[in-house]
């Protein structure tokens, strides 16, 4: 990749504009693009230089714009990756990487086959006190793992995706996967409850079996008004708790064979904002050749376990909601 000004943003509503913030100060906007003018108004008053566009189209027909970032809804994802792959660009793709396996697959199979970075924003992959994590239970610390246990709970006025599960989830199938260094071998189980529509989940829980005896339970919530992010990793020697709400010492680690469930003392980590490493990973695997860390395989596995668990929870009603036009999706962010 050359060095300044050569991705594009499509989409930049609550989250898209913290995507657009970092590649700015990376120096390596070009382009932002949103149906929404006074969206694009305010990113072109706040960042000077950058070009603004609705028309996606300019995007893929730039010959300056080596990459693009798709922050859309969901469902959109792979009408936007697809032909932005399809036109030789390297694509990062927030999460999900799709909502069907299949499109997701393809996705994965047209950048390998054209030699494209494709980059799923499994943001937590990218968390200084996750790698941190990760790097503890590989060394042994925690002993033979045997549960895990993610929370991800918190208020949610747009309802703007499929489910909250849909929403949620991919934060935290990715990351336990990766701090266990194992994919789920399966669902178990999946429940979830439906309080203001029918059609759309807003709490859901998941058993995942990780093999060799170890569970992982998620769940996920837009109904909870008291905002809980935390991860719990039990071994047979030690358990990791990780509380992203803390602004400080998120990671702690506890004795298991201690009464009062003494801390252990671990090394610090540096508190660098997980986006701003994620973009940089994004830049970096383009600029050298290299498989990102949430690459391709990393999001179809994270959407072939939310499909199984979608199965589980809504039977022969998931085909009905395949045929759902998303219309709370499109309501400005």
């Amino acid at each position: 990749m050359k060095e300044n000004r050569n991705v594009a943003v499509v989409g930049c509503g609550v989250w898209g504009k913290n995507i657009v913030r970092n590649f700015y100060n990376l120096n390596a906007l070009h382009t932002v693009c949103d149906l929404d003018v006074e969206n694009l108004e305010k990113m072109k008053a706040q960042y000077v230089g950058i070009n603004t566009t609705s028309n996606f189209d300019e995007l893929v027909e730039n010959p300056e714009i080596e990459a693009i970032c798709v922050v859309t809804p969901s469902h959109t994802h792979f009408k936007f990756a697809v032909k932005a792959l399809e036109h030789g660009k390297h694509v990062y793709i927030e999460k999900p990487i799709s909502t069907v396996s299949k499109e997701a697959f393809e996705l994965d199979r047209i950048s390998k086959e054209r030699g494209l970075t494709l980059m799923v924003g499994h943001l937590l992959l990218y968390h200084p006190a996750v790698n941190r994590l990760r790097q503890l239970i590989a060394e042994g610390v925690l002993g033979n793992i045997k549960y895990a246990q993610s929370d991800r709970l918190n208020v949610n006025y747009f309802a703007n995706d499929r489910s909250v599960m849909w929403d949620l989830a991919p934060h935290d199938i990715s990351m336990v996967s990766y701090v266990l260094g194992r994919e789920p071998l399966k669902v178990i189980n999946a429940s979830g409850c439906a309080t203001k529509r029918q059609d759309i989940f807003d709490i859901t829980h998941l058993t995942l079996d990780y093999g060799d005896g170890i569970i992982a339970q998620i769940s996920d919530s837009w109904i909870t008004p008291q905002k809980r992010v935390s991860l719990l990793v039990r071994g047979d020697k030690a358990t990791a708790i990780l509380d992203d709400t803390v602004p400080e010492n998120k990671l702690k680690i506890y004795d298991n064979l201690s009464p009062n469930s003494q801390n252990i003392d671990v090394l610090d980590y540096l508190e660098i904002e997980p986006l701003k490493l994620e973009c940089e990973h994004f830049l970096k695997c383009i600029k050298n050749n290299k498989e990102p860390r949430s690459n391709g395989e990393n999001g179809l596995m994270t959407v072939k376990i939310l499909e199984e668990a979608e199965e589980l929870l809504l039977g022969d009603r998931k085909y009905e909601l395949d045929k759902v036009d998303f219309a709370l999706s499109r309501l400005k962010k």
